[in-house]
């Protein structure tokens, strides 16, 4: 496996008084500027000066402004949004299923109009470069991260540089026009996420470049964990598990810090959510390798040709073959720490629990999203949850179909085509 990079996201203009970086690994303090721990090259996680969880009556993330890693209020209406399942519940047989709907929902309160909750990562991250003085910004997406910094950057002076495999092409679409400050790069038909991530280092490396930071952005993290902040708040405690699919791991990091932080307030419950992660198969090198106790990710082992299993996966936004398992702070700690589970998902199995959420829920939802929904059914089908436990569901992504109703979608055209990898770089950015 390749080492995680780590990037030269500089964090100068914010209040060095509000927060803290510290090592997980070996409790180092660090300036506002450093990304990884020079000791062991652990993550950074930000340390709030209020250990409490205040809310501000700001709509959307907002609300959660001193649990972000920024000074100013970040306006917008997308936020998450909890609420306690009865359709699902009762297919499932559960009493206490909360879902945590990250999408386009206006009817129960959801206004993430890109219907990811990668919005969550995008607008604190956005905020932060324009805080930290820094206008250019580089990261690479299979598609959804990609759509939801282009919406967070319209209205702002940001250049958003994306790096997309063609296969993310047809997710690039916005609920309104987009704005010459979105460039669009698509990759050749025979690269793939990992490619696209390659490329946007090699961006970030050109002058006044910054790249988004990826699981070492504390905005970006921070940002994800909001999920959990909103259903402790809702529920009046951390639930006792947390169901989420995942590509890096990255959500499962943040959930698991953000309740760590939880913990500390005192008032959500003392024991931690128990992480249930859940992957696409074929392509599944967390749920290989953490089934058979390795801290390690082995490539020729755990994602033997990689690019043909990512080809026959459902959710294909859900590959990431260099994910944050190993590192200190990293998958790997998140679910040790927490008793954590990891399942595996098939296309049917993933297809059965999008209708099945979908008729019992009355929304619609992505496909990473029904993956999600369907380690959570087979969870129950295993007997590993009790019917009266407290259960978080994210629904990663939703509401598309809701979404048409209300906008237009307005597809992006790439800026630039690569037909190789090998490219004059300083072409792109100009």
């Amino acid at each position: 496996m390749n080492p995680v990079i780590t990037p030269s996201l500089q964090y100068t203009g914010t209040d060095h008084s509000k927060y803290t970086l510290d090592c997980v690994h070996c409790g180092s303090q660090y300036q506002l500027q450093e990304m990884a721990c020079s000791n062991d090259n652990g993550l950074l996680r930000t340390r709030y000066a209020s250990r409490r969880l205040h809310m501000h009556d700001f709509p959307g993330i907002g609300k959660f402004l001193d649990w972000l890693p920024v000074t100013a209020q970040i306006n917008t209406p997308a936020g998450p949004v909890t609420y306690k399942s009865t359709g699902l519940a009762r297919e499932l047989g559960l009493t206490n299923l909360y879902i945590g709907f990250n999408g386009y929902w206006p009817e129960q309160g959801a206004h993430i109009q890109t219907c990811s909750f990668k919005e969550l990562e995008a607008y604190p991250t956005l905020q932060l470069m324009q805080e930290s003085g820094n206008n250019k910004i580089v990261l690479a997406s299979a598609g959804n991260t990609g759509r939801a910094f282009a919406h967070a950057a319209v209205g702002t002076d940001i250049h958003v540089y994306i790096v997309v495999p063609e296969s993310g092409i047809s997710k690039m679409w916005l609920p309104e026009e987009p704005t010459d400050n979105i460039h669009l790069i698509s990759m050749p038909n025979t690269c793939d996420y990992a490619d696209a991530i390659q490329m946007a280092g090699k961006i970030a490396t050109l002058p006044g470049m910054r790249t988004e930071g990826g699981v070492r952005n504390v905005a970006r993290r921070d940002g994800m964990g909001t999920v959990m902040l909103d259903a402790a708040v809702t529920m009046g405690c951390m639930p006792d598990h947390y169901f989420q699919a995942i590509g890096s791991g990255t959500g499962g990091i943040a959930a698991w810090e953000a309740s760590l932080r939880l913990r500390a307030d005192g008032r959500y419950g003392e024991t931690l959510p128990r992480l249930h992660l859940i992957q696409n198969l074929p392509f599944a090198p967390i749920l290989n390798a953490w089934q058979n106790g390795r801290r390690d990710i082995v490539e020729k082992i755990d994602m033997p040709d990689p690019k043909k299993l990512i080809d026959r996966m459902y959710a294909d936004v859900l590959s990431n073959r260099y994910p944050p398992y190993s590192l200190p702070g990293g998958v790997y700690d998140a679910l040790t720490d927490t008793n954590g589970a990891m399942y595996g998902i098939s296309t049917p199995e993933a297809k059965q629990a999008k209708t099945l959420f979908e008729q019992s829920e009355g929304i619609d939802i992505v496909a990473p999203a029904a993956v999600g929904v369907a380690g959570l059914v087979k969870a129950m089908e295993e007997d590993v949850l009790n019917k009266d436990d407290f259960i978080l569901l994210n629904i990663t992504g939703g509401g598309v179909e809701r979404l048409k109703k209300d906008f237009t979608l307005h597809h992006l055209q790439p800026e630039f085509k690569l037909d190789s990898q090998d490219i004059d770089i300083e072409l792109i950015v100009r």
